[in-house]
């Protein structure tokens, strides 16, 4: 066996995962530090604006076609050193990512007011204050969305360094005229929920053209070129769609699981809906570190398989688990020692705060499965494994997020311990599941180059 074989991937692991991290958590503090500035404006604007936030994300995933279905694709590609291919697939999933991108853009707009419709609240200002939101964001949908596609690929082949910047840099210009234009400081408007929206689209946007910059300097692994961007191929189309579709049904499903434990927790009442709101922004902070990890694995295990290294595959793989475990645990450590905290940093309504209090060590310990599910999960994305992810996606959330969570919480009566507790089985038996098919190695039964 060559050396190269039997060296240890940790290196790659690390320099690949931790810009990943920074990046990833930049995003989510910056939604995190934004969601404390809603909370102080009520306990009604933290839970209409954080329902948003999930009505944004579920339709991103749709996105999840292009850039998952390209980056497979293209780490295989530049795995096998042929950069040109590469290229020519970042260029064709742009194409589909624009065209999309305006429908999804009126989509928020229009449906606001019927998704908010859903929500049981002893006020109407919660579905106030989303609608604004969504509707404002909606202005800028085509440039952020683009923004998300491009960056995404070239995270997933690995240009953590380039996304980190340009996310530190979007995040920052966001977080800057956050208090300004919500609170109306120094002369701005006060504009609460639409000021918090506007600053997204400025910073983003912004971005947009950073993120060009890079994609036609050659500083970074692909080229973005305007004649293929100009020049659509519908072989190429047909072969996102085949990679792509499966993930985007597995996060959509995964993003209807999550609406429908919000609905749930709005069931409960506006107490239970707040706190459940700062529980989902403080794991989808940790959530984006961890699939740092996870997007360093897909990384080095298709790269790996295009080049024909499959020992080295499986390394960087069981490698990237390692470090999400160790990870994990030290950041449940911290969450549990630092309990009565939490709560405090994100809205200064006591009910909550005592309500969100009691429940934090089940918050906890979800991380642990869910950090390492994350790892595998991006192995066998690595692996072209998707429609196994995909169909393990729809079963999870039928059994636990839609069934077990409404059992757990509103007929046991556990209400948000339940919503959580069911996170944590459901992540404890994917992740199960998936550590034994990644050792499948199925990725031998499939030519998507």
């Amino acid at each position: 066996m060559s050396s190269s074989k039997k060296k240890s991937p940790l290196k790659d692991v690390l320099r690949t995962s931790l810009p990943a991290v920074v990046d990833l958590s930049s995003q989510t503090i910056a939604w995190l530090i934004e969601a404390i500035f809603i909370g102080h404006l009520s306990a009604a604007a933290l839970a209409g604006v954080g329902f948003a936030l999930q009505v944004v994300i579920l339709t991103f995933t749709v996105l999840l076609t292009f850039v998952v279905g390209a980056s497979i694709i293209i780490v295989r590609y530049l795995g096998n050193k042929d950069t040109w291919s590469a290229n020519h697939i970042l260029a064709q999933a742009l194409i589909m990512g624009t065209i999309l991108s305006f429908f999804i853009a009126v989509i928020w707009y229009f449906g606001g007011t019927q998704i908010f419709a859903i929500i049981k609240e002893e006020e109407p200002n919660a579905s106030i204050y989303g609608v604004q939101y969504l509707q404002t964001i909606s202005y800028f949908g085509p440039i952020i969305i683009l923004n998300f596609i491009a960056l995404g690929i070239m995270r997933m082949v690995g240009d953590t360094m380039i996304t980190m910047k340009v996310n530190l840099f979007a995040n920052a210009l966001h977080l800057s005229l956050d208090p300004l234009l919500i609170f109306g400081l120094w002369g701005f408007p006060r504009l609460e929920a639409q000021g918090a929206a506007i600053s997204v689209g400025i910073a983003h946007t912004a971005a947009f053209f950073l993120t060009l910059y890079y994609l036609r300097s050659r500083k970074a692994s692909l080229f973005l070129s305007f004649r293929e961007y100009t020049n659509p191929n519908f072989e190429t189309f047909k072969r996102l769609f085949k990679l792509g579709i499966p993930t985007t049904v597995e996060q959509l499903v995964w993003a209807a699981g999550q609406l429908v434990l919000s609905f749930y927790a709005g069931l409960l009442g506006i107490v239970v809906l707040a706190a459940h709101q700062v529980f989902v922004r403080i794991q989808s902070v940790l959530t984006m570190a961890f699939h740092g990890f996870g997007l360093a694995s897909m990384t080095l295990v298709g790269k790996n398989i295009g080049a024909d290294e499959e020992h080295q595959a499986l390394a960087a793989g069981r490698v990237a688990g390692r470090v999400a475990l160790v990870t994990s645990a030290i950041t449940s450590i911290i969450l549990i020692i630092f309990q009565d905290v939490w709560m405090h940093i994100f809205t200064s309504n006591q009910e909550v705060i005592d309500y969100g209090t009691k429940v934090v060590l089940v918050l906890a310990i979800v991380q642990i499965p869910k950090a390492v599910n994350i790892v595998f999960t991006g192995n066998l994305r690595g692996g072209a494994d998707l429609n196994w992810l995909m169909w393990l996606a729809i079963s999870s959330v039928l059994i636990f997020e839609v069934t077990g969570a409404y059992f757990l919480s509103i007929v046991a009566q556990f209400s948000l311990a339940g919503l959580w507790v069911v996170q944590g089985v459901d992540e404890s038996c994917r992740l199960a599941l998936n550590y034994w098919r990644f050792r499948q190695k199925k990725w031998r039964m499939k030519n998507i180059v």
